[in-house]
């Protein structure tokens, strides 16, 4: 038995190592594409491809993050020089230049033809309410928070909601009828009792995107598929707040898996929606 758990362990692992190593192709793509624009940049300006400042900047700011996650600094140098002399190729290659229209953004190619069709036979999350229903309180107790503080556990994020300080929050995700007030104790982010001072309010997709910065918060308030209640000027700040969040300072797992999955959950809305 124990070695049945084992290997079933070792492929979980092994499947979000997988996972990991796509997100950081995709980013390095998406380097590449940034360097190829900073080179025609530089070409425009007359300036020099090699900049040994910003090198050593580069540099130095990768050792601060390593050890901001508890690695040894030195470890991500080679990572990075090998990262700086492919922009450097890149450059110096016109030819390899992506088209403007390309882009800078790094996408997760759009469902192909059968993925689309099989889509639209995935339940939009309101028919997942029934089941979610059959989850006992005492387990939202205990994961919600733990997911909520592993998303903000690095120093720069907690920096970034430290005006929320004990402010009462309220999250409404109006498909799934699930409702949490969290609130910001002690640097932690933790379920609160009582009544949220003020709530967001919208569907399991709109939210997920507005995590995921898939979406801005203007456009969805705007738009009417987020909602606003209770105290405006604390949802106000909340908003400014997410926007300013440092967002590359969630781990890249989470942010990885939680773009997929709100990309996946607007291709499905986006297909259903097709299919009626």
């Amino acid at each position: 038995m124990n070695a049945w758990f084992d290997r079933l362990v070792l492929a979980c692992t092994r499947h979000a190592i997988d996972r990991v190593d796509d997100g950081m192709v995709e980013l390095f793509a998406g380097r590449q594409r940034l360097a190829a624009i900073a080179g025609r940049a530089k070409a425009h300006a007359g300036l020099c491809r090699r900049d040994p400042e910003r090198e050593r900047a580069v540099l130095e700011r990768a050792r601060r993050r390593a050890r901001l996650r508890g690695l040894e600094g030195e470890s991500v140098v080679p990572v990075m020089q090998t990262l700086i002399a492919q922009a450097h190729h890149r450059q110096l290659t016109p030819a390899a230049s992506p088209p403007a229209s390309e882009g800078i953004a790094m996408s997760i190619p759009s469902p192909s033809g059968l993925a689309s069709r099989l889509l639209r036979w995935l339940p939009p999350p309101r028919y997942w309410r029934p089941l979610l229903s059959r989850i006992p309180e005492p387990v939202h107790a205990r994961v919600v928070p733990r997911v909520l503080e592993r998303a903000v556990s690095a120093p720069e994020v907690l920096r970034s909601l430290e005006a929320l300080e004990g402010r009462r929050l309220g999250i409404d995700v109006r498909d799934l009828g699930l409702r949490w007030v969290i609130e910001l104790a002690d640097g932690r982010l933790r379920l609160a009792e009582g009544d949220a001072e003020a709530t967001i309010r919208g569907s399991a997709t709109d939210l997920s995107l507005l995590a995921s910065r898939q979406e801005d918060a203007d456009t969805l308030f705007f738009q009417r598929r987020l909602e606003l209640t209770g105290d405006t000027e604390l949802g106000l700040l909340l908003r400014n707040l997410l926007d300013r969040m440092p967002w590359e300072a969630i781990p890249l797992a989470q942010r990885i898996a939680l773009q997929r999955g709100s990309r996946l959950l607007r291709a499905a809305r986006e297909a259903h929606a097709r299919r009626h």
